[in-house]
């Protein structure tokens, strides 16, 4: 049940997708128009969106008549783009700037958005609930701790660091995107 490996590579994961690092110019931005971010709501509202679909996610799938193969095959596709984006620069998957710093930019779409969606129900395809739970903790308080410090970091990284660092988390999630598909594809047969 509760396995080390399981809980670092989910966590490993939820990072990559999430992508807080990366979001810390777009998190910038919003406090300077808005003045003030509601970090602790935001993760908070993130924290039961992600358990909820987690949980209620398959479920779903059930109803509309997919298996969670074919969900973790075609979430491999999507963090297959996603990791394109991080890595070459480009932006494939189009987000208008939201208006405000409410709960509907930061907790969704930011940080409890599509890729981390597709990315809970194909680790649910692999790992225990239990581990995949405590890893979306785990990023949730390093979501928290960016989101209160968010002005501090981006002077430190610059933009340049925010870059490179976006890049290396995009060849990660590149990899495991290829993992998710491989591990996955098989079973469809």
């Amino acid at each position: 049940m509760f396995d080390f490996k399981e809980i670092l590579t989910a966590s490993v994961v939820l990072f990559a997708v999430i992508d807080i690092i990366g979001n810390i110019p777009l998190i910038i931005s919003l406090r300077e128009k808005v003045g003030h971010i509601q970090s602790e709501k935001a993760s908070l509202i993130a924290t039961v969106i992600m358990i909820g679909f987690l949980f209620l996610g398959e479920e779903i799938l059930k109803l509309i008549g997919i298996d969670i193969n074919s969900f973790a095959v075609a979430g491999s596709l999507v963090i297959f783009f996603l990791a394109l984006e991080m890595i070459l620069g480009i932006t494939i998957y189009r987000n208008d700037a939201p208006e405000t710093a409410s709960i509907v930019p930061l907790a969704f779409p930011m940080i409890a958005g599509a890729g981390t969606m597709t990315s809970l129900l194909s680790l649910r395809a692999e790992y225990h609930v239990l581990n995949i739970i405590i890893a979306i903790l785990i990023n949730i308080l390093f979501v928290y701790i960016i989101l209160k410090s968010s002005k501090m970091i981006g002077r430190w990284l610059g933009k340049s660091g925010i870059n490179i660092i976006r890049k290396v988390f995009g060849i990660v999630l590149l990899a495991i995107a290829v993992k998710l598909f491989t591990s996955n594809i098989g079973q469809l047969f």
